[in-house]
């Protein structure tokens, strides 16, 4: 450590003697560094393109929660809330910390919260100039005087992705390693370079303190607004069913891709930035995501030519989860702040690889908290490791990774904020028509943002509606600009006996996983959702 060097205060954290230290840095910086040090190559459009190895997306068999009697009672346990004792995170983030010695560190203080009644200060310290460029973009960017004025952070973040565990010697699952610790207020990410897992660890976060301490409802979605009315939307879903690409609207103002929170007096984005995914990323179907990867921008795993610097959205062989990050403000119609009015309309979404759910359906208040703690939908190929192809499962709360609290009470501010505003709620299928996934197709783009944008502008609220006694949703019959035929799915069907034995079994396994993951749940909630007939 050159003398006289700053620290920041690294030393607080146990990083000792580091080569340099960095904080806040500019995209340009930033850029300029990861390229001298060989952590990616330039895109033709300017942006940072890097492989991320052996983990292109979540891990979440390797991730982790600090079991304190503090925290014991608010949290969830489950396969994917584990928990961890004291004694193994603090050997693990000495251990990060100590291979920092003589590197150099990367420091980006920021904030997640656009409300300032609810803004929550971050300090995430990075072994990679490119991934601290990617928080730099996906967190809120501090002003100068804001800067000036950090003070403490509220929360650590230490990404030291080249520590690789032993898992035999720390107790952890393999070399890498994901942990919250809440009462402490420290975070550690170790053994991997996907930089999703900054991010949603950050998320997890958030998805802890804002309902245990500020009454407000975290929620997995995008969201938009109406230009004028300040209304909002919010859309929720998992990765890949098309939160990032539906709330893109031209008409509208976007608020975020994926993280919000709804409080007394509306909702705001707990980011500065989206992290979008871009296999098959087309420039005609999604100009405002395409044109956003430029220059300050970090694109993860798409396929680059090494002479004309053109990236292939097609290539998915490293994997079908390529991403890029950028901050929100690369979209023309962000709404900056990222904050918006009370939502008037939720809208689930869901990638049904059975083919058997309506496109759009409306649902009451029961059924929104049913679906709101079900969140069915298909893992999509890339999103974890493992997964090939699309898998029907059910992610609670369509989040499952990142709600560390009871399912129910979540829900059960969902509900009465449902109630309370009397917001419309709908689940759309982005997922298969026509038959399941290697028969039917997947539904059209066209077709999907029409029904979209009919549920935002109210039309959907002046046609007739059918029951699905199988479902227990109601159907529109009619949609502006979406064929009639497309929005009865048992009618795209050409084997009708096919879709009714697929239906049923779907419903089935609605019923089996809500008795086994919820018995605890009221009944009004269990009766709302579907129900074998057969």
């Amino acid at each position: 450590m050159k003398v006289g060097m700053r620290t920041y205060g690294v030393e607080k954290l146990g990083i000792y003697c580091p080569k340099a230290v960095y904080r806040n840095l500019n995209p340009a910086q930033l850029t300029e560094f990861a390229l001298r040090r060989g952590e990616g190559s330039l895109s033709s459009t300017g942006a940072l393109v890097v492989n991320t190895g052996r983990y292109t997306g979540r891990s979440p068999k390797d991730k982790f929660i600090v079991d304190t009697p503090t925290i014991h009672d608010d949290i969830h346990w489950n396969d994917i809330n584990r928990p961890v004792s004291r004694e193994v995170f603090d050997k693990i983030w000495g251990k990060a910390t100590a291979y920092l010695q003589g590197r150099d560190v990367f420091i980006f203080d920021g904030m997640a919260g656009a409300d300032p009644q609810y803004t929550t200060k971050f300090r995430v310290i990075n072994e990679l100039a490119s991934q601290n460029l990617f928080i730099h973009q996906l967190l809120i960017r501090p002003t100068k005087e804001e800067l000036e004025n950090f003070g403490e952070a509220d929360f650590v973040l230490l990404c030291v992705p080249g520590f690789k565990c032993n898992p035999i010697v720390d107790g952890v699952h393999s070399e890498a390693a994901i942990m919250i610790d809440y009462e402490q207020h420290r975070i550690v990410i170790v053994g991997t370079r996907y930089a999703g897992e900054i991010k949603k660890s950050i998320f997890s976060t958030m998805n802890y303190i804002l309902p245990k301490f500020k009454n407000v409802l975290p929620m997995h979605c995008s969201a938009n607004m109406d230009p004028v009315t300040k209304e909002s939307a919010v859309f929720f879903g998992l990765s890949g069913t098309g939160k990032t690409t539906l709330s893109a609207d031209p008409e509208r103002m976007l608020i975020g891709d994926d993280e919000h929170g709804w409080s007394d007096h509306g909702i705001f984005n707990f980011e500065g930035g989206c992290y979008a995914k871009c296999i098959g990323l087309d420039k005609e179907d999604e100009p405002d995501i395409f044109n956003a990867i430029r220059f300050g921008s970090l694109v993860e795993n798409v396929a680059l030519d090494p002479f004309t610097g053109e990236l292939d959205f097609n290539d998915g062989s490293r994997t079908e989860n390529t991403r890029a990050g950028y901050p929100v403000e690369f979209i023309s119609n962000s709404a900056i702040p990222g904050v918006g009015g009370i939502p008037k309309v939720v809208i689930f979404l869901t990638a049904d690889a059975y083919g058997v759910l309506p496109p759009i359906s409306r649902l009451n208040q029961n059924a929104a908290m049913y679906h709101f703690v079900t969140g069915f939908t298909s893992k999509l190929a890339g999103t974890e490791r493992g997964v090939k192809e699309p898998q029907p499962t059910f992610s609670t709360l369509f989040g499952e990774p990142f709600m560390p609290m009871d399912p129910l009470h979540y829900a059960n501010m969902l509900g009465e904020r449902i109630e309370k505003y009397n917001t419309r709620v709908y689940l759309v299928n982005t997922g298969w028509s026509g038959g399941s996934y290697g028969v039917g197709k997947r539904m059209n783009l066209h077709y999907t943002r029409a029904m979209i944008t009919a549920a935002l502008n109210g039309s959907l609220e002046e046609v007739e509606y059918e029951f699905d006694p199988i479902f227990r949703v109601d159907v529109p019959q009619s949609c502006p600009d979406v064929p009639s035929e497309l929005l009865n799915p048992r009618a795209t069907w050409a084997n009708k006996d096919a879709y009714d034995n697929t239906a049923n079994d779907l419903a089935r396994m609605f019923e089996k996983n809500f008795a086994e993951k919820y018995p605890n749940m009221p009944e009004n909630i269990v009766k709302a959702g579907p129900k074998a007939r057969f």
